[in-house]
């Protein structure tokens, strides 16, 4: 099936004998047997994320994809291509047979403006969208398939892949995008136009906002499950403020720390009671949010007038207290850490264990750890593995 919309910079082709299987069968093949295992030696490791519950995690590598779960830590399967080729971005619809695959590497399995629906269930595609441009991230939810190109955001529904909106963007690199995952509550977020701004479409209001998070560029942004909270970071990367997505209104700020760097991801507890910061500085911190979860109803409901008077009085407020103190004294230091190696890039989220966090990193290095909420400081190592040995020494 073959779109052409105005303006539409995508091809797609969903084929039709395959819509009469559900997309959805929650069954991963046998864990015990390894198909298309491939040779024992180290992969080069391109892409590594969670699935949307944050209880697994796949990797994109020179020769296919992998996919493990979190706790206990295992692997569920992997597929390697007789060609090897590589895998730049692989996400997960849930823990179901359907995955999103784009090709990376020197030697791509797809050409890398194409995002390819792979059926594990048949191993093989059964859809695919074509750019323009290359691919810089794709973003998965039940019903939406999200694509980001260097300077647009495309929105497709699942399994149709009927395109159903398109936004411009400044230039985003990175491939920023983050999405809720609550069903029949849709929240988008993007680049915005300018500088340090964030857009953030609410589909089920019909709504957008912008919100204009940090006078530098955006480095990181990430949603709550529900689409409530927003947490940005700059490109200082000192700071992370929490929006609420409904209104824009500052909710807190926390400091990573009091040097420049490189905000790798930020990631909410599924409570939304605790955030979690990587960096390039190497330690990963967790934050305690206070936000009145009372109040943030009737912000949704308040008319612009009135939040935009909110959001002045809260920027007023916070313009008066710098003035007074240093913004270095104003915001809040982290009640937990973890050090890891400086410079390695990692991304975290929280596990399914109550008070503890997954830590994935490029070098195939995954962590569980747990950290105390009363007492705080370093956190305790449960759990470690390098998912790029040899399968044997798994």
């Amino acid at each position: 099936m073959q779109l052409d919309p105005p303006d539409d910079e995508t091809e797609n082709d969903y084929y039709s004998d395959d819509n009469k299987n559900s997309p959805w069968s929650l069954v991963f093949p046998d864990p015990d047997s390894k198909p298309n295992s491939g040779s024992a030696s180290t992969p080069a490791l391109f892409h590594v994320s969670f699935d949307q519950d944050y209880g697994c995690f796949a990797m994109g590598t020179d020769r296919g994809f992998r996919i493990y779960n979190c706790c206990p830590f295992r692997e569920i399967f992997r597929r390697d291509f007789d060609c090897h080729g590589g895998i730049g971005t692989v996400e997960m619809f849930l823990r179901c047979n359907i995955l999103v695959l784009v090709g990376g590497g020197e030697t791509p399995q797809y050409p890398l403006n194409m995002v390819m629906i792979w059926d594990d269930h048949h191993s093989r595609c059964t859809g695919e969208l074509s750019f323009r441009s290359e691919v810089r991230g794709v973003r998965l939810r039940r019903d939406r398939i999200v694509v980001v190109l260097e300077q647009k955001i495309c929105v497709y529904s699942f399994p149709d892949l009927m395109m159903l909106h398109q936004i411009e963007t400044i230039a985003n690199p990175k491939g920023l995008c983050a999405v809720s995952q609550v069903a029949g509550s849709f929240v988008l977020v993007c680049p915005g136009l300018q500088k340090g701004q964030v857009r953030v479409e609410h589909y089920a209001l019909k709504r957008t906002e912008f919100i204009l998070a940090h006078d530098s560029g955006i480095a990181y942004f990430t949603l709550s499950q529900d689409g409530i909270f927003l947490a940005t970071a700059s490109c200082k990367g000192t700071l992370v403020r929490i929006f609420n997505a409904h209104g824009g209104t500052l909710l807190q700020e926390v400091r990573r720390g009091a040097d420049r760097a490189e905000i790798y991801s930020l990631a909410f507890s599924p409570t939304a009671q605790w955030l979690a910061v990587s960096s390039d500085k190497g330690t990963v911190h967790v934050f305690e949010l206070k936000v009145n979860l009372g109040n943030l109803g009737s912000d949704t409901s308040r008319s612009p007038t009135d939040r935009n008077l909110a959001a002045t009085t809260s920027s007023s407020s916070l313009s008066f207290i710098k003035g007074v103190l240093p913004n270095y004294f104003n915001s809040e230091r982290s009640v937990a850490q973890f050090r890891l190696v400086e410079g390695a890039r990692f991304i975290v989220a929280f596990g399914d264990q109550k008070n503890t966090v997954v830590i994935l990193g490029l070098d195939g290095s995954f962590y569980l750890c747990k950290f105390d909420p009363e007492t705080g400081g370093v956190m305790t190592q449960l759990d470690y593995h390098n998912f790029l040995e040899p399968e044997e020494d798994l």
